[in-house]
């Protein structure tokens, strides 16, 4: 049976100091920590699978934390971020919040507001990851489905009845029917209801 993953907090300070009395903090709630000096230094590290978070920096010498965090987005790493800083300001905080930041704490700040942000982050990733995974479910169950089906379960999502996706189709209704009973067992719907939001997360086009 696999163990439960121990989220990580990764730290990005060019402070040693900072970095170090952050790690000790995190690793003390039983989390794990990785600290760095620049934002390249983490991004040459592999990430896991695991749920995690980043604690960032808003000075940095090579490249600012709002930068940097800009930078993540714009290559596709999701990473809820924590940014701390000790010359912070209304503009720059509400930037960074805007961009998708859980917190902007300013130092020094107390070691709890730290841990409660770590949480909330981590919660977040947690939750991120879930919906990645169910959607890549949904995909799989949706690739499963004949042409044909997948047309059925467009028309059907879209509201229409057996009688109107089959003049629409050209089809009859009772070979609707089947094709309706396949989407529904193909893609476990126990209702049409769930295979609408199944649609919704699948981001399904309706049919012009």
């Amino acid at each position: 049976m696999k163990s439960a993953a121990v989220p990580t907090v990764f730290i990005i300070d060019d402070d040693r100091s900072m970095r170090q009395a952050i790690q000790d903090l995190v690793e003390s709630v039983g989390l794990r920590a990785e600290a760095y000096a620049t934002g390249h230094e983490f991004l040459r590290r592999q990430r896991t699978s695991d749920p995690s978070c980043l604690v960032l920096d808003v000075r940095l010498p090579q490249m600012s934390g709002l930068d940097f965090q800009r930078q993540l987005a714009d290559t596709g790493v999701q990473i809820p971020i924590i940014f701390i800083t000790a010359h912070g300001d209304i503009p720059m905080s509400v930037r960074a919040l805007k961009s998708g930041a859980v917190e902007f704490l300013t130092k020094p700040f107390r070691d709890q507001d730290l841990l409660d942000a770590i949480q909330q982050a981590l919660q977040r990733d947690s939750a991120a990851r879930a919906e990645q995974t169910e959607i890549h479910a949904l995909e799989q169950r949706f690739q499963s489905l004949t042409v044909r089906e997948r047309e059925v379960m467009t028309l059907v999502v879209s509201g229409m009845l057996n009688k109107q996706i089959a003049a629409e189709l050209g089809a009859s209704e009772a070979t609707v029917k089947i094709h309706r009973g396949h989407v529904m067992e193909k893609m476990q719907a126990g209702s049409i209801v769930e295979l609408v939001r199944m649609a919704d997360k699948l981001k399904l086009s309706p049919r012009k």
